[in-house]
């Protein structure tokens, strides 16, 4: 079976819509729950604060460190040195510590997903569990003493991992989860553009405008113009049908909201900001370009 028919396999097992269902709403709740700090938590799961998915990032610990444990099983197997044993038990600990961190990013960033990621999503977490269990008993059999029990469990951990870890690529590369859905497109416009008449842009309410391609956000509050790009960057949601409020306007698809003056995330589920353009009104035509310096 190669990739894309596994894909396609996964796609069609309609029992993973319920399953995803219900553990969305179950992660949303938790979040909702805690209020202003619940979000918080959230934001910091994602990586707002980071401008990039923390997920991504931590998913090298638990890797890195079983691949270490391999590499000093190995070792230890063909020399029987001690000091091999106890770096590859350290190493799986670690990458059990790494894992958990890995599993709270990734379920946060997987509540904000829709159609077949979702349902990989789902499979994705289940490997990384399997996984986990499987170095959890590595670990359990080694302190028992029973070495080579343990060293085998540990290598079917690593094929289950090294199998979720490729599911997760191609949630990255296929399905495009995590990437900058904003970006890659024509850029936004280095010199004054006209994009339409100031008479057809109505107070407080967004419009989408084309600028050379761009698609840009413009709204008219307190007579000043706001122009920022009209998509959101975490999965390509209209923000010229989002909801304004206050300083912020907020993607209709998952929530993420941004600041009007700066483009900058202030919630996720977005990580990267937004584009941010210059506005101004010449002969009855709204002209925008990108910021300066």
């Amino acid at each position: 079976m190669d990739g894309e028919t596994a894909l396609q396999v996964i796609d069609r097992q309609a029992w993973l819509d319920p399953v995803s269902d219900a553990l969305q709403t179950g992660v949303h709740q938790v979040f909702e729950s805690a209020g202003e700090a619940g979000q918080q938590i959230k934001n910091a799961l994602h990586g707002t604060w980071l401008g990039h998915p923390v997920h991504s990032a931590i998913t090298d610990v638990p890797v890195g460190a079983w691949t270490a444990a391999l590499a000093l099983d190995a070792l230890d197997e063909m020399t029987g040195r001690r000091e091999f044993a106890a770096g590859a038990d350290g190493a799986i600990t670690v990458g059990l510590v790494g894992a958990m961190g890995a599993a709270a990013t990734g379920l946060t960033d997987w509540s904000d997903t829709d159609g077949r990621a979702r349902k990989m999503g789902v499979v994705h977490g289940v490997l990384n569990l399997a996984a986990a269990g499987l170095y959890t008993a590595s670990l359990v059999y080694r302190k028992q003493h029973k070495r080579n029990v343990g060293r085998g469990l540990a290598a079917l951990g690593f094929a289950v991992a090294f199998a979720s870890a490729w599911l997760g690529g191609e949630l990255v590369y296929k399905e495009h989860v995590g990437v900058d859905h904003a970006a890659g497109g024509p850029p936004v416009p280095a010199d004054w553009t006209a994009v339409g008449a100031e008479s057809d842009l109505e107070d407080h309410r967004p419009k989408r405008v084309d600028a050379n391609g761009f698609a840009v956000m413009l709204l008219r509050r307190e007579g000043r113009i706001h122009a920022t790009g009209a998509t959101c960057p975490h999965a390509g949601g209209p923000l010229d049908q989002g909801e304004i409020s206050g300083d912020t306007v907020t993607c209709p698809w998952h929530g993420s909201s941004f600041d009007l003056d700066s483009g900058a995330v202030t919630n996720g589920p977005a990580v990267y900001d937004v584009s941010c353009l210059e506005a101004r009104v010449r002969d009855g035509q709204i002209e925008v370009r990108a910021r300066q310096g």
